[in-house]
């Protein structure tokens, strides 16, 4: 179980925006020499713009700064902040244009949903969470429920790279000119703790299945307990199974899932699968207090993971992702009580008997959502693939 696991490594768990902000802007005022950040969403709210501040104070006394925002999800970002920061220094590439029409094209629909920073080749920081202020959540307890890790030792170097490759890559297609080579600062090797980890990312060469087969394997292996929480849950037929076949031979098998209508689509198609996960043993718990974006998991004792990647045919199919997968029983006990924590404090288990209350009218919704969803997928060329 520790194949492509790295010994050595200091990892520690930051909840919501609260806890990763603050760590965050505190490591990029203390760069000296590089700072590469990669985000989906990137809003010119008060988080973004003190974000956007201290990138262009770091850019401003030497430090080498190379932003990569996402085309779709950044796109007021790019439109009227973006230039702003690469006239004072600050490299600024984006990852496929804006989508201003609507088409159901592959490559149209491949986003980069990665949320990842190096700083110095010493620190990466690793999750769900977007450069999005948080506490701004209307109508909704804030802050978002979501989470990343900020990692030392062995792994920076792997992250570091994919992240240097993504950019050689993006510069390249987009037919970016440089008379100068491009200087990257060489990450440390050093062990800084005890902790092994593995660096896990899905992309559309040879990475495509990873971060499904890591979950996959994790719920195959699992005695105990499997405790996933996810924003986006449209699993494929694989993990359906492996979901089930786990409930089947005595693992407790809870999922955490998005009780707040964000995505109308997505919300009501997964509401599908319930009752025959929940008929297989399968806890359901919605979280309802605010709204639910993280993408983690613990298996047993010392398994977990914390990432973008959601359990949806966009995200194992599409997008660009990238996770971290932890094996240590101190971390993973944190996650776990995280998760018991929001279980008890905000969330519904969900039964049969809320399926059955439903009227024909909510079930109806659900189906028809169900068969857009795989519509959609069938049009783009995943429909059988990806359920």
């Amino acid at each position: 179980m520790r194949q492509g696991m790295l010994a050595g490594n200091r990892i520690e768990l930051l909840q919501s925006g609260v806890e990763y902000f603050p760590v965050l802007l505190q490591a990029i005022r203390s760069a000296q020499r590089e700072i590469l950040l990669e985000t989906y969403i990137f809003e010119r709210d008060a988080t973004g713009v003190e974000v956007a501040d201290a990138l262009r104070a770091a850019a401003l006394r030497g430090v080498v700064v190379r932003l990569l925002v996402d085309g779709f999800g950044a796109r007021e970002f790019v439109r009227s902040g973006l230039a702003d920061l690469q006239s004072d220094g600050v490299e600024g590439l984006v990852f496929r244009p804006e989508i201003r029409q609507l088409s159901l094209r592959r490559h149209r629909l491949r986003r980069l949903h990665r949320k990842l920073v190096v700083i110095d080749g010493r620190t990466a920081f690793v999750g769900g969470i977007n450069i999005i202020d948080d506490m701004d959540t209307p109508g909704q307890i804030p802050p978002r429920f979501d989470f990343a890790v900020r990692l030392q030792g062995p792994l920076v170097a792997e992250v570091h790279e994919a992240m240097a490759r993504l950019w050689r890559l993006v510069l390249w297609a987009g037919l970016h000119r440089r008379l100068t080579p491009l200087r990257w600062v060489r990450p440390g090797h050093a062990r800084v703790g005890s902790m092994h980890a593995a660096f896990v990312i899905r992309d559309n060469l040879r990475h495509r299945r990873d971060i499904e087969n890591a979950y996959l394997g994790a719920i195959r292996m699992a005695r105990h307990e499997v405790l996933i929480a996810n924003a986006y849950f449209f699993p494929g037929r694989a993990f359906r199974h492996a979901l089930i076949e786990a409930a089947g031979r005595g693992v407790k098998v809870t999922l955490l899932l998005q009780g707040r209508v964000e995505y109308w689509l997505l919300h009501h198609a997964c509401r599908v699968l319930y009752p025959n996960l929940m008929e297989a043993g399968v806890r359901i718990v919605e979280y309802r207090k605010s709204f639910l974006h993280a993408k983690v998991a613990v298996v047993d004792t010392d398994w977990a993971t914390v990432g973008s990647s959601n359990i949806d045919p966009f995200s194992l199919l599409l997008a660009r992702e990238a996770n971290v997968v932890v094996r240590d029983r101190g971390f993973a006990a944190d996650l776990r009580h995280a998760l018991h924590v929001a279980i008890a404090d905000g969330g519904c288990e969900l039964t049969a008997v809320h399926w059955q209350r439903q009227s024909l009218l909510q079930r109806a919704l659900s189906w028809l959502a169900y068969g857009l969803l795989r519509l959609l997928l069938g049009v783009a060329g995943y429909g059988r693939r990806a359920l």
